[in-house]
């Protein structure tokens, strides 16, 4: 079989481009996302197979699935270096069960102690990889900047999976007071001579849509080029290299439940995931379609409901949306990218309608499927919110009744998945960060203090580290990870804020570039 290519949702990329070519460009030209033409289809005793796998090796057999242009030498030591020390458990990323078939896929055991560690250990090492093949083949002359922009834990991730990595730069851009404190100085302190961060004034949102526009923008790609010798990429999940490894734990996570006896091979499970940016339940959506036994998608929100409205009604419409800071600030999103790319399945990828539905998403601030894309979608997902009160209950109830202690975002899928899921089918709920990644919101949860209510004074001058020990001390658990632990010993190397207008994001690019010339 041919090597798999890529084409664009919105249709602009009139010639399929190879995997390496999805991955350095990040983008496609036009705003559009890059998709493979081909999704693998995995029988059940593939599956079943994997589960009898070390996590490494499982990653790079479904990679190899996807016909890359990568060699298989290639990505086994892509996947061998990824996931074979990073982790702080050889299972990567392992199920705690829970009563009544809940199954809460941690997804935290990374270097930075988010979901993101699962794709973003790997998107370096392929963007490496990859850039060296087109350099080789000719077709690369420029070296990379890399351009983030975070709602929280992608940043850190995306940082300390580029740190010091050759030919790379990278600058990560986050809403400005939008983030936890222990967020904040998980990036502020990052180590490496290659990076930098910026706070935005604005919200994730205002970060998202600024970056989009300097990527589209080809006379700051010709004037980097010139200037620099620089081209710019992206790590978000905008990228395919981010959203492949995704996909991988969710196929994971089935053949773990196979190989336990937990599940039978064949039987069906639900999958409830907590999403701002439709990245993570898209990569769900994906492993259904390779052949895992996925019944539904439940997808999780918080008070930004948009997706949660949108799944329900078939229109996606953020015109009077109000903003709002939530508990689980990684989900506080209003334009979810990943959309276009579930769209575009829906559609049997009919780049028109897309690229029509984005158009009127940008300039009219929302959109309206036809009926027959909707009632797909509605086959597929069931979606509902849970306010910020409700977040901090679920956690505050999860750990009374079973002693498990929860972050925001995994007690937003939590809940929902109590929500909406069936007797009888087992569900495994994403759970996406180590609850030390959100220590304020956690006590205010196990003290039952409400979202707005004031901290004992003794309390709120805490730092985040000094709180987590406090809430460790409290309750027992001592888990805390080194890296979260030692977050007051490190200076703060960034600090700087900036606007989200396109030309703020471009000068503060060009300030980063000017002091890594040499």
């Amino acid at each position: 079989m041919s090597t798999n290519r890529y084409i664009d949702t919105r249709g602009a990329v009139t010639e399929p481009v190879n995997f390496t070519e999805a991955v350095i460009d990040g983008l496609a030209p036009g705003g559009g996302l890059f998709v493979p033409e081909r999704i693998p289809e995995l029988s059940l005793e593939d599956i079943r197979e994997l589960g009898e796998m070390p996590y490494a090796e499982r990653a790079a057999s479904i990679y190899r699935a996807f016909d890359t242009d990568l060699t298989d030498e290639q990505i086994k030591t892509i996947t061998s270096q990824a996931y074979g020390t990073n982790f702080d458990t050889e299972e990567v990323c392992p199920l705690a069960a829970l009563p009544n078939d809940v199954y809460l896929l941690e997804l935290w055991h990374g270097p930075t102690s988010a979901f993101k560690d699962m794709a973003l250990q790997c998107l370096p090492r392929f963007f490496s990889v990859s850039a060296a093949e087109l350099r080789k083949r000719g077709m690369l002359d420029d070296t990379h900047m890399i351009l983030v922009a975070t709602s929280g834990d992608t940043g850190k991730a995306a940082l300390e999976g580029f740190r010091d990595v050759d030919g790379v730069s990278i600058g990560v851009m986050y809403p400005d007071g939008g983030v936890s404190d222990i967020q904040f100085k998980q990036m502020a302190t990052q180590r490496g001579s290659n990076v930098t961060v910026w706070g935005v004034r604005g919200n994730f949102d205002d970060c998202q849509t600024g970056a989009k526009a300097v990527f589209n923008d080809g006379e700051f790609a010709v004037d980097l080029h010139e200037r620099y010798g620089i081209a710019l990429s992206s790590a978000n999940s905008i990228n395919w290299g981010r959203l492949m490894p995704q996909i991988v734990y969710y196929i994971s996570a089935y053949a773990n439940l196979v190989s336990q006896g937990k599940v039978e091979l064949g039987g069906e499970i639900d999958v409830c995931v907590p999403t701002g940016n439709f990245g993570n339940i898209l990569a769900a959506y994906y492993a259904k379609r390779m052949g895992t036994p996925i019944r539904r998608l439940l997808c999780a929100s918080n008070e930004n409901r948009v997706l949660t409205d949108f799944i329900n009604t078939g229109t996606y419409d953020i015109s009077e949306r109000t903003f709002v800071k939530t508990p689980s600030p990684s989900m506080d999103i209003l334009v979810s990218s990943n959309l276009e790319r579930q769209l575009f399945e829906l559609t049997d990828r009919n780049a028109d309608s897309i690229a029509a539905w984005m158009r009127d998403l940008s300039g009219q601030k929302r959109f309206q499927v036809d009926r027959d894309t909707f009632a797909k979608m509605r086959a597929l997902y069931a979606a509902d919110s849970v306010d910020n009160e409700g977040c901090l209950a679920a956690i505050r109830d999860v750990f009374k009744r079973f002693g498990y202690l929860m972050d925001p975002h995994t007690a937003v899928a939590w809940q929902v998945a109590e929500n909406l899921r069936e007797d009888g089918v087992p569900v495994v709920v994403a759970s996406t960060a180590h609850w030390a990644k959100f220590g304020n919101n956690v006590y205010r949860a196990l003290h039952n203090i409400p979202l707005h209510g004031e901290l004992p004074e003794e309390v709120a001058s805490l730092t985040g580290c000094e709180l987590n020990s406090l809430i460790a001390e409290e309750t027992g658990l001592t888990d805390i990870p080194a890296g979260l632990a030692e977050l007051d010993s490190l200076p703060i190397r960034f600090s700087d804020v900036i606007d989200g207008t396109p030309d703020a994001i471009r000068d503060a690019v060009c300030e980063f570039l000017n002091s890594q010339v040499k």
